[in-house]
C-alpha cells in the first residue's frame, strides 16, 4: 500500500534538521536520487553529509513546517528554519519528486527572514 508522501516528506526533513540525515536518507531516498542544490554535487551522499555537517554546526536547529502540498508524485514543503533561537531564520521551500514512495529528486530554495520586514503579511 502506498505511503502518504506528505508524511514521508515531513519525517525526512525533521530527521535531517535534528541531525539524523543518515537515517532519513536510508529510509526515504531512492537509489537514483538527485538534487538541485547549487552548492553541492548532485548525488545523495554529498547532500546527506552536508546536512549532517550543518546539524553538527547548528545543533539547536528548529524546523517548523508551515505548509505541505501534494500533487500526484510531487510534494512541496514550506518551512521556517532557525539555526539559533535569537535569529529570524529563513523561509525555505523543499520540492520533492517521488518514485515508489521514495524521494527521487529534490529542489530547495531559501530566503532569509529580514529583521525589519516591509511586508505586513510576513513570510509565514
Amino acid at each position: 500500500m502506498p505511503q502518504d508522501l506528505k508524511t514521508i516528506s515531513r519525517d525526512f526533513l525533521l530527521l535531517c534538521a535534528k541531525g539524523d540525515s543518515r537515517t532519513a536518507f536510508e529510509k526515504y531516498v531512492a537509489k537514483n536520487f538527485k538534487h538541485h542544490n547549487a552548492w553541492f554535487k548532485g548525488d545523495a551522499h554529498t547532500l546527506m553529509v552536508a546536512m549532517e555537517e550543518s546539524a553538527k554546526q547548528n545543533p539547536g536547529t528548529d524546523l517548523q513546517i508551515k505548509n505541505i502540498l501534494q500533487d500526484n508524485n510531487m510534494v512541496a514543503v514550506h518551512s521556517h528554519i532557525k539555526h539559533k533561537p535569537q535569529d529570524p531564520g529563513m523561509a525555505v521551500m523543499h520540492i520533492m519528486r517521488f518514485e515508489n514512495d521514495k524521494i527521487a529528486e529534490l529542489w530547495d530554495f531559501g530566503q532569509p527572514v529580514p529583521k525589519d520586514m516591509v511586508n505586513e503579511n510576513g513570510m509565514f
